[in-house]
């Protein structure tokens, strides 16, 4: 036997040992199959559970299970009935109605009721009655550096909120305003 006859029979044997090449969508659509499969199982495991514990629906009950239903009904919180939403509603008008019923009937104070004087506290005396001048209302002034400043800062925000900003005007206004500001913090201060 020389090389090449030894070479296609090592071939032959390789092809024969490896399975025939499977396209992903055919592993993709038998790995889909077996989950459905699996899913379908889990719920048939599920129905014959509760199948159980509830007994058939169309097979007559044996007396076992019927002395077995009798001693302990099943009733998961999804059999029982819900109250309808109207109840609820009802319940809520029902409970503010009695609430403002008890209410209104409860004594309380009125705008123009005082409240009641306590036994225990002494009575008390009337201030004696105090004239006083009718005062003239007070005018602020505001200090002229403080409206200086409060103008020079407009001057600043107009040229800071300008399309096209002229640095050298900028900073003029800004050094008026600091010392504006300045002149307005001695001025106000006592």
């Amino acid at each position: 036997m020389n090389d090449r006859q030894l070479g296609e029979r090592l071939r032959q044997a390789l092809e024969a040992e490896r399975p025939p090449a499977v396209p992903a969508a055919e592993v993709r659509q038998r790995a889909g199959a077996q989950q459905q499969r699996r899913e379908l199982e889990e719920i048939r495991r599920h129905f014959a559970e509760v199948g159980r514990r509830t007994g058939s629906a169309f097979a007559p009950a044996t007396p076992e299970e019927d002395r077995w239903a009798v001693a302990q009904p099943f009733t998961s919180p999804l059999d029982r009935p819900r109250r309808p939403p109207w109840q609820w509603a009802a319940a809520v008008v029902l409970v503010f109605l009695l609430g403002a019923g008890f209410g209104a009937l409860l004594p309380g104070a009125g705008p123009n009721d005082r409240p009641a004087a306590s036994a225990a506290s002494p009575p008390t005396t009337p201030a004696p009655a105090t004239t006083q001048a009718p005062q003239a209302p007070t005018v602020p002034t505001v200090p002229e550096p403080c409206l200086e400043t409060a103008r020079t800062g407009d001057q600043v925000i107009a040229l800071l909120t300008r399309a096209k900003r002229n640095p050298s005007l900028l900073s003029e206004a800004l050094q008026e305003y600091s010392l504006a500001s300045q002149a307005c913090r001695k001025a106000a201060s006592p």
